[in-house]
């Protein structure tokens, strides 16, 4: 909860540190792009929390490191605990495109990772990750039970091909990267062309460039919680 008092009282400071800004002589757009920058305009309260939130993000060697990495970043800062599942013990290799990048530690082994411990589940990109995780049994699984529990699913660029071998993609609508559209059809989703696609706790976009929607959708789903329309069983 906001604490009142304090918080008129940073209003009052705010008032008078105006005040001086228009004294000192600071042109109009210098105070105005100032002040939007300050504190008071990004209140406790209009900030998302995921305190308490655990998040797995599963990935095998291959990721579109980006992918990965941002949307890590920005779960952590919004208080989720985040932790690499990976069918691969020890490390994994992300991609800058056709470029190796760095390892990453897997926190979970997949063969011991339970859907029932975490929140939300999200999918990186890549080719050769989600093309590795699709031919894996226990990973289709682990994805299959986060819909059935009906917790919030992400998936970008590659990643819902994941999504097609679980089942669940049949009557959603989703965004991905443009060369699998035809996959996305074929297994019954409406495709269509968007930076971010939220669909009943399904968020899905298409490429690096739209990963700040694609975030902002993801810790904003999770704090949703769960999503009924999420469950497999429920389609």
């Amino acid at each position: 909860m906001v604490d009142s008092q304090a918080y008129f009282a940073a209003g009052l400071k705010t008032l008078s540190w105006f005040a001086s800004l228009h004294q000192s002589g600071s042109s109009k757009l210098e105070w105005i792009h100032t002040t939007i920058r300050h504190p008071l305009f990004e209140p406790p309260f209009m900030k998302t929390s995921l305190n308490n939130k655990r998040v797995a993000i599963l990935a095998a060697d291959g990721f579109e490191q980006v992918e990965l990495q941002e949307p890590l970043n920005a779960l952590k800062q919004a208080g989720a605990e985040v932790s690499i599942v990976s069918p691969k013990k020890g490390s994994i290799l992300g991609m800058n495109h056709l470029e190796k990048g760095d390892e990453f530690d897997v926190d979970i082994s997949l063969d011991i990772a339970n859907a029932e411990d975490f929140d939300a589940l999200l999918i990186p990109g890549g080719l050769v990750n989600p093309d590795t995780l699709r031919s894996d049994v226990q990973a289709v699984d682990f994805v299959r039970n986060f819909a059935d529990a009906g917790k919030p699913i992400a998936a970008i660029c590659h990643a819902p091909w994941v999504l097609i071998e679980a089942g669940i993609i049949e009557g959603r609508t989703l965004t991905s990267w443009p060369a699998i559209k035809s996959d996305i059809r074929n297994a019954g989703g409406e495709w269509i062309d968007s930076e971010v696609v939220v669909d009943q706790g399904l968020v899905t976009s298409r490429k690096p460039d739209d990963l700040k929607a694609f975030n902002a959708k993801v810790i904003e789903e999770i704090a949703e919680g769960i999503h009924s329309g999420m469950a497999v069983s429920s389609r």
